[in-house]
């Protein structure tokens, strides 16, 4: 097929394996290559997943030679930062998976690269692609809440630990907060067009992944697997984040939106021992008013769908490409939800609230 799109996928782990197969549903796209650090690992995931003619690499570098539109960065969190800036360097657009960086300093670096190398640089959030959290925006941006002065987001896996790198500080940056966390953020602030935190009062824990009890590796875990904060944002708004891989509860409660003339209230659609969890869809939506006294509550339709978010997010890259568009998610916005990661964990550290400083990009 002729103008086709061309990708390459840097990083050939779990992650990986969905963005290959979403590339290979595609007849307009053709994954020309993979590279990962490890030797024979690329080869072997092109053999795994029948990418035909791609070419495995052991170094990003090469990769980033040939003649590419885009490239899926799937790497450690520790990774994105270089690989996504030698990516929009050598003239590719990046889809680069969440969260966006390791801190915020290399966050606002990614930003100003991909700026500077007029490429689009977006990020992995499958979520916003669910009919349902487009209905939660809707319904916010309509204004039928009045002003939204309070959010409760986050969600709890009663027992929902990973291992290997995502528990390991210096390749993840962090744990629950980056890895779940991000999603939560991403459903609260981006409803309200993700206004700018100004500060961070926070606490976390690794309790559960330093236990030999709950986790096979816990002599090599080194980050959280709890935490909760209270995030002032501009405009006069609040947020209580919490979040948890492991837990003794089976919820952390709903994600609320609280406004002057009405209230919202969402709760997951995940369930088990890793539900409650806001990397999935909305099993249901609520609208709380009072009018003279009188309350009322109205339950919002909750569509029953197949759609499958992880392809959406990837069609959509590949769609941008084509049309020349923005990117569909902006690293540029989601500076925003890594600065309140980067506070979180500061403020955890130092025991006190932190002020949340963004450099401009």
């Amino acid at each position: 097929m002729a103008d086709r799109i061309r990708i390459g996928i840097i990083g050939s782990g779990g992650i990986a394996g969905a963005h290959v197969r979403a590339y290979l549903q595609m007849p307009d796209v053709e994954v020309v290559a993979v590279a990962d650090i490890i030797p024979g690992k690329a080869a072997e995931f092109i053999a795994r997943h029948q990418v035909t003619g791609a070419q495995a690499f052991d170094d990003h570098r090469q990769l980033l030679t040939l003649d590419l539109d885009g490239v899926s960065i799937c790497t450690p969190n520790v990774a994105h930062y270089e690989t996504a800036i030698d990516a929009v360097e050598a003239g590719k657009h990046v889809l680069v998976e969440k969260p966006l960086s390791y801190t915020l300093e290399q966050a606002v670096e990614m930003v100003r690269a991909a700026k500077q190398a007029d490429r689009m640089l977006t990020v992995g959030f499958q979520p916003r692609y669910d009919p349902n959290m487009k209905t939660v925006k809707q319904i916010i941006q309509s204004g039928v809440l009045g002003k939204v002065y309070y959010l409760q987001t986050g969600g709890g896996r009663r027992r929902g630990m990973p291992g290997g790198t995502f528990i390991r500080k210096e390749l993840a940056g962090s744990g629950a907060i980056a890895d779940i966390g991000c999603y939560s953020l991403d459903l609260a602030l981006a409803a309200l067009d993700y206004p700018k935190p100004l500060t961070v009062s926070a606490y976390t824990s690794s309790y559960f992944g330093t236990n030999r009890k709950y986790h096979a590796e816990a002599d090599r875990f080194d980050v959280e697997d709890f935490g909760v904060a209270l995030v002032r944002l501009e405009g006069g708004i609040v947020l209580n984040f919490k979040i948890a891989w492991a837990m003794h509860m089976d919820t952390l409660g709903p994600t609320l939106f609280l406004g002057t003339d009405a209230g919202l209230r969402l709760t997951p659609g995940s369930s088990g021992p890793w539900g409650g969890v806001w990397d999935g869809g909305i099993s249901s939506i609520s609208l709380f008013q009072d009018t003279l006294g009188k309350h009322t509550e109205t339950v919002v339709p909750v569509e029953q769908h197949n759609v499958d978010r992880f392809y959406e997010k990837v069609r959509d890259f590949v769609s941008a490409i084509q049309e020349g568009r923005a990117a569909p998610i902006p690293a540029e916005q989601i500076i925003r939800n890594q600065a309140i990661i980067d506070g979180i964990l500061k403020s955890a550290q130092l025991e006190r609230e932190v002020e949340v400083v963004i450099p401009e990009v």
